[in-house]
């Protein structure tokens, strides 16, 4: 039954949305009805899957380049508190700056001919900053009493790190990542919507032309596809949360 309230009570909304359209003759460039969103998506299958491929391509890319850096920083943190103390308050100005504000700057120096690295720099950006800072976070919230019977054994900063950090980090770390991945596919399309041009082609380009042309069912046919997008990155990294966790820790159950 809980799972099928939230389709449920979508087909309710879609089916007022439709009949309140019609029933006050609401002008199709103002907002369409659910059906007319429907046959833009599937007119425009071709040209919209073509465009949500290059949007997810560069979130998935921008996720994994965070993920990386985000993590590996964090671990170079907990290893010198020096290179912690000296970096980590401009990985905060990097995530506090607004991303409108940064992009022209970076399309300028990465080149137009370039776009699609552009749009991932500034996707990463704005992924970067919470796989860092739950990272850290994990690493330091390691058991106390753990901690010291590692240094009874003799244990080195290596063993530490490999069989005692990483691993009572990894909720943390994969908490950071699911908040992540969903950044990472906002970043990508506010990226082109600042920095994109009739060279990036993703869906966020796609809004822009189609607002341009008040052709609203195609406008509202990419924002379909961009929230599927979204809703398959966070079930894929909660499944991936779930399966890594649910042997040993409580938050993964249920």
């Amino acid at each position: 039954m809980r799972r099928l309230l939230p389709p449920l009570v979508g087909l309710v909304f879609l089916l007022g949305w439709e009949g309140a359209v019609r029933a006050w003759e609401v002008p199709v460039f103002v907002l369409p009805p659910p059906s007319a969103v429907a046959l833009a998506l599937w007119n425009d299958s071709g040209l919209l899957l073509q465009s949500s491929w290059i949007t997810l391509i560069v979130t998935v890319q921008a996720f994994l380049l965070a993920l990386v850096s985000g993590v590996g920083l964090a671990v170079l943190f907990k290893q010198s508190r020096a290179l912690e103390a000296a970096l980590y308050p401009y990985a905060v100005i990097l995530q506090v700056t607004p991303i409108v504000a940064i992009a022209p700057l970076v399309v300028i120096w990465v080149g137009y001919e370039r776009v699609n690295l552009s749009l991932l720099i500034l996707a990463w950006i704005v992924a970067f900053f919470p796989v860092l800072s739950n990272s850290s976070v994990g690493l330091a919230a390691v058991d106390p009493n753990l901690r010291d019977l590692f240094r009874l054994y003799g244990a080195s900063r290596r063993q530490m790190l490999w069989r005692l950090q990483l691993p009572s980090a990894l909720p943390y770390i994969l908490a950071g990542a699911r908040i992540s991945g969903g950044l990472a596919l906002i970043g990508a399309v506010v990226a082109e919507f600042v920095a994109g041009s009739g060279t990036a082609t993703g869906l966020a380009w796609r809004v822009i032309e189609a607002g341009n042309r008040l052709n609203m069912p195609r406008l509202f046919a990419a924002l379909t596809l961009l929230s599927v997008l979204g809703i398959l990155i966070f079930a894929i990294l909660t499944w991936v949360q779930r399966r890594m966790l649910r042997h040993w820790h409580p938050g993964a159950t249920g």
